[in-house]
């Protein structure tokens, strides 16, 4: 059975996402670690986070992601910007220790005009001032579409902020599906293909999860728009490819489709009958 789920709001704490999880049938989920367009982070309560472990550990599959804010640039050209990034950086990987299994995923950032080798190297410098060996969560970049001045747009700009960050075993990645289609990876005809280039530039060891997700747009249209399963480009012939895929289907896939509960667990079961169809 794979490992789905999709994104949750942590405003009443772990357990009631834990507990909101099973009732629509994820063994997994995903939770911003603060207002996706804010800052200030409510400190966990010990006592929830506690219970949560209990529940989760009982019946989920374990491994879940935190998601940091969009707001959150690391290779901003504004010091005040950066400064932010470093706070919101800290504070969650420090938080983020109570809860063994998370995952900590971020968008790499846009380097506003200062070109992608700058940002590349603010990054991978914020990453090296903040990561310990004593960290336990794992750090993950996730594939983005390359609108505007994003990094990460391409494997090869993952692979060189990866190759810059002295802890790199601490750090993996999170393929994105409408990202990466947007982005010119033509994950509907060539999947093996795309896979192929990705473990030759960035190497499929690195990567953690999956944000499954279909697209508004057209290959390579570098725009960022999400769309349902089977409602977009992608369509579900190639969400069942992805799902199935022998270097993916272990992976937490994580819906970040545009959805309210009910049709979540819809599309979570739609994701477990494709995995069955194939006998996987």
């Amino acid at each position: 059975m794979p490992t789905v789920g999709c994104h949750l709001s942590s405003a009443k704490g772990f357990l009631a996402m834990g507990e909101t999880a099973l009732s629509i049938g994820a063994n997994t989920f995903q939770f911003f670690t603060r207002n996706p367009r804010g800052s200030r982070a409510k400190a966990p309560d010990p006592a929830d986070t506690a219970s949560f472990l209990r529940l989760w550990g009982e019946a989920g599959d374990g491994t879940f992601v935190a998601h940091a804010p969009y707001t959150l640039n690391p290779c901003a050209a504004r010091p005040e910007v950066l400064d932010f990034a470093r706070q919101v950086l800290r504070e969650d990987l420090d938080r983020l220790e109570a809860l063994p299994g998370a995952l900590y995923n971020f968008h790499p950032g846009s380097h506003v005009g200062q070109g992608v080798s700058a940002g590349i190297e603010f990054i991978a410098g914020m990453l090296n001032d903040l990561l310990t060996p004593e960290q336990h969560t794992p750090v993950l970049l996730e594939t983005m579409a390359g609108k505007g001045s994003e990094v990460g747009g391409r494997f090869e700009e993952l692979r060189a902020i990866l190759d810059r960050v002295t802890l790199s075993q601490r750090m993996g990645v999170c393929l994105d599906t409408c990202h990466v289609f947007d982005a010119g990876y033509d994950i509907v005809g060539d999947l093996d293909g795309v896979l192929t280039e990705f473990d030759r530039v960035v190497g499929l060891s690195r990567l953690r999860a999956v944000h499954l997700n279909d697209t508004m747009n057209p290959l390579g249209s570098r725009k960022d728009r999400h769309q349902k399963l089977g409602e977009g480009t992608l369509g579900l012939e190639a969400v069942a490819r992805i799902v199935n895929h022998p270097a993916l289907r272990d992976l937490p896939f994580l819906l970040e489709t545009p959805n309210d509960l009910p049709d979540y667990a819809r599309e979570i079961a739609l994701v477990r009958s494709l995995s069955r169809e194939t006998g996987a």
